[in-house]
């Protein structure tokens, strides 16, 4: 028996990363799996594959969360081809770092737009379908870097930041109709994305660390899972950070 035997769940950007580790995962626990990819096509195909061989229903679509009518379009096919939805994760996130004196509007725009109106656009188009079944489990991907900030990051941070403001405000607003709505922060995620980093400067961040070591992404869907399971139904409008005690 997995811990989300018969729930579906739809989860944003899971080609890759935090994501992909996810839908695995929640294949492993028995959940139906629908998933979104943008880029990359060829992944996101494979993953369709990887998931299915759970015995699970898995399907991905090829969306653009951050565009509205997109975004209702995915969850309107999610619900058709899989007859129901009880888990959201918001996961499609991009980083377009620099300093703020050189930052370009169109770097801000960007990633507020994937990282934080995607989730606006996601669960707005959710919320019908929670309602109607008195129930449903909202999981947003955070970062540390919303709630302390970050040199070069102020584009990133504030739309994480904003991801915190909004999970907490839809917790308090569905509630009373058993609609949960909570983040998960993960902290320094070793990822192909740090792969490429210098050795040295990654030593130091994990020394940093309270527990000494970089997360995985398997640290970051295991808290996903817990979030999305009936292990946590009285939790909601909470962040759950998964850092290490990176930031105690």
């Amino acid at each position: 028996m997995g811990l989300l035997d018969g729930k579906t769940a739809l989860i944003t950007g899971a080609s890759k990363g935090i994501g992909k580790a996810i839908a695995i995962t929640y294949a492993k626990e028995g959940a139906n799996v629908a998933f979104t990819y943008l880029s990359s096509v060829e992944k996101g195909q494979a993953l369709e594959g990887e998931l299915a061989a759970f015995g699970v229903q898995a399907k991905g679509y090829r969306s653009d969360a951050s565009d509205f009518e997109a975004a209702g379009e995915l969850v309107n096919n999610v619900i058709a081809d899989f007859g129901g939805l009880h888990i959201l994760i918001n996961n499609a996130g991009i980083t377009k770092d620099n300093l703020l004196m050189r930052m370009t509007e169109e770097m801000w725009d960007q990633v507020v737009n994937v990282n934080l109106k995607s989730c606006f656009n996601t669960v707005k188009a959710s919320t019908r379908n929670f309602m109607k079944q008195r129930g449903g489990s909202i999981i947003n991907i955070t970062s540390v870097v919303g709630l302390r900030g970050n040199a070069g990051q102020a584009n990133y941070s504030a739309s994480k930041a904003g991801i915190v403001g909004f999970t907490k405000s839809v917790a308090l607003e569905l509630g009373s109709r058993g609609i949960r709505s909570n983040a998960v922060a993960p902290g320094f995620i070793e990822t192909e994305m740090t792969e490429v980093l210098d050795e040295k400067t990654v030593q130091g961040w994990r020394d940093a660390i309270p527990l000494k070591r970089g997360g995985t992404p398997e640290d970051v869907a295991q808290a996903c899972v817990f979030l999305g399971s009936d292990h946590s139904t009285y939790i909601t409008g909470q962040v759950l950070q998964v850092d290490g005690g990176m930031l105690t």
